[in-house]
Parts: structure tokens; C-alpha cells; sequence
């Protein structure tokens, strides 16, 4: 049989990647993004592709339910959690504590932390009938302050962080295993300005990490391979954290 797996986020970098990694073990890919996929994407063509906002909380509960029907014998065997946002200052300056509006807060937790817990929790059941797995993608920002991430996203991260470990606690007793990874310095869209300092200075690989170097971990964590990996968070930064 066939296995379905959910991507949000997956019109650009980590997501897109990801998706593909995919597709071409022989997965059904489902995917989320705010943009359209390239046109290219053979999920775009299948009309497996739902074009939504997750930063609007009150679509989630219609977009479970549309992608619900999507779904073979009610099973979901991989949800990935990709979707986040990390918006900038004037001229790409990192947004802080004390300037950051609650209005910026309230969207980065909606996208980077709610609609995480409401997608999890929203397909409960799908996951549970396939024993599937659940892969949240955090940040190294959310466990250090860095010179690029803003406030409300980093602290969305961390927070997300905390919730998989209590996702993987609930879940792992109905057969769903709960794990994140948390990137570092990765080669998208997303990079500021000055990004080449901390690789020089910072990663002892002294290189940027590739999308699929990240795809390649979250496909392992929806897979056999990883069958008693359940609450961990996995570092994806040539050794940025140490």
C-alpha cells in the first residue's frame, strides 16, 4: 500500500525538498504553502496541493477536513511540520524584545507553534490508524539567541520544541512517534545578509547546509529506520550548536 505523507510548507526550500524526497521513495505527498508549488510538482498536477495561510488559525479546522478526504483508508503516515515565517526589520535588521508588535507575535506563533498543535491534533486518528510519525521543524534559534532571528520566532521554536516532547509523550501511546529537528544555517531563500560571517566563524563544517541534507533526516524520521526515536529534537547545523 501506498504511504501518505503531509508537508506544509513545501512551495520553497526545506519543505519543497522535503516533498520531493518524498515522491520519489514511492510516497503520496499531500502538501500546504501559502504559494503555489511550482507548476512542475507532480503533487501540483494531482491537485494534491492546498494553497492556505496557516497564520489564520480559523482555516486550519476546513484544511484538516479537505485534506482528511484526500486520505486512502483514513491513514496519514507522516505529517511534517514545516511551514514558519521569520520576519524582518528595516533593511533585514533582527526584530527584538522590545520593538517586536504583538500583532508580528501573535502571526509567528500562530504559523510556527498553533497550527502545529492543530494539525497534529487534527489528524489524531489518521495518525494513529497507520502508525505514522509527526516531525516538527524547530531552529537552532530556538535554543540560543541568534544574530538574524527575530524575538517571536525564536521563542515560537523553542516553544515548538517543548511541545514536541509532550506531543511525543500523549501520542507515543496511541503508535504515533513525535520528533523535531532544528536547523541551522540552511541554503534558502530565508538567509540574511551577513549569514557568511557565522559560517566562517561559527560552523566548524564551515559550509551552509543543502535542503535536502534537512529532507533527508525527516524522511529517516518517518520511516522503519527510526522506529524507537519518539520526543527528540535533532541538530542539522555542521556543528553549530557545540
Amino acid at each position: 500500500m501506498q504511504k501518505t505523507v503531509i508537508v506544509t510548507g513545501a512551495s520553497r526550500g526545506i519543505g519543497h525538498a522535503t516533498a520531493l524526497r518524498f515522491h520519489e521513495s514511492g510516497w503520496r505527498v499531500i502538501t500546504v504553502s501559502r504559494e503555489p508549488p511550482p507548476g512542475e510538482c507532480p503533487w501540483s498536477v494531482a491537485r494534491s496541493h492546498i494553497l492556505l495561510d496557516l497564520s489564520d488559525l480559523d482555516n486550519i479546522g476546513r484544511c484538516v477536513e479537505a485534506m482528511r478526504g484526500m486520505l486512502d483508508d483514513g491513514e496519514l503516515h507522516a505529517l511534517v511540520n514545516n511551514a514558519g515565517a521569520s520576519p524582518k526589520g528595516p533593511g533585514g535588521s533582527r526584530l527584538n524584545s522590545l520593538e517586536t508588535d504583538l500583532a508580528t507575535w501573535q502571526a509567528m506563533y500562530n504559523t510556527n507553534f498553533y497550527a502545529p498543535l492543530l494539525l497534529t491534533r487534527g489528524f489524531a486518528t489518521e495518525l494513529s490508524k497507520a502508525r505514522g510519525s509527526v516531525v516538527n521543524l524547530t531552529s537552532i534559534a530556538g535554543s540560543r539567541v541568534h544574530p538574524f532571528a527575530g524575538v517571536a520566532y525564536a521563542t515560537s521554536k523553542a516553544a515548538l520544541a517543548s511541545l514536541t516532547r509532550e506531543i511525543a509523550s500523549d501520542f507515543g501511546r496511541v503508535g504515533v512517534r513525535v520528533n523535531s529537528i532544528a536547523p541551522g544555517e540552511i541554503d534558502t531563500s530565508i538567509l540574511s545578509p551577513g549569514t557568511e560571517k557565522i559560517v566562517d566563524q561559527q560552523i566548524p563544517m564551515h559550509r551552509l547546509g543543502t535542503p535536502d541534507e534537512v529532507a533527508k533526516i525527516i524522511y529517516v524520521l518517518c520511516t522503519e529506520t527510526s522506529s524507537y526515536v519518539n520526543g527528540a529534537e535533532i541538530h542539522i547545523n555542521g556543528g553549530q550548536h557545540v
